[in-house]
């Protein structure tokens, strides 16, 4: 399951799934499947519910076992593109070994890194399995 805390952040905030629709503006059954690990939240998603209940991106995922408070995020594709692009050169990669590595084509991989598509959640998270010390919030720009 890549959103890991997703039902414990909502539950702790006294939230039903029912809250989260109108936030989300998707069914509940949606909501569901991304508690449950059936479908994977979208980032686009999963950063407005970050933003909203100041709930860090990298304790969302389960990359870190705190939550630090973070600035809300503007999505920005060249500033998520060249920190992907200097973190996958600190370690000595190639687009085509990363994009290997999280199961994505070169030619998609390039274009996360070149600014023209978001990265998905479930190939971010992926990039966590391969980095030590890796930081979503960090690779989207997020500020404290």
């Amino acid at each position: 399951m890549i959103v890991k805390r997703l039902r414990y952040t909502r539950e702790s905030l006294d939230l039903k799934q029912k809250d989260l629709t109108k936030l989300f503006q998707v069914t509940s059954s949606t909501i569901s499947g991304w508690e449950t690990g059936k479908d994977t939240i979208p980032l686009r998603q999963l950063i407005k519910y970050a933003n909203k209940f100041n709930y860090s991106l990298d304790y969302l995922l389960g990359i870190k076992d705190f939550n630090e408070k973070y600035s809300p995020l503007k999505i920005n594709l060249k500033i998520i593109g060249k920190n992907l692009r200097i973190t996958r050169k600190q370690h000595s990669k190639t687009q085509e070994e990363i994009a290997k590595m999280i199961n994505a084509s070169t030619s998609g991989y390039s274009h996360y890194e070149n600014g023209r598509n978001l990265i998905t959640t479930t190939f971010l998270f992926n990039l966590s399995l391969i980095y030590k010390d890796f930081s979503v919030d960090k690779i989207l720009g997020r500020t404290k």
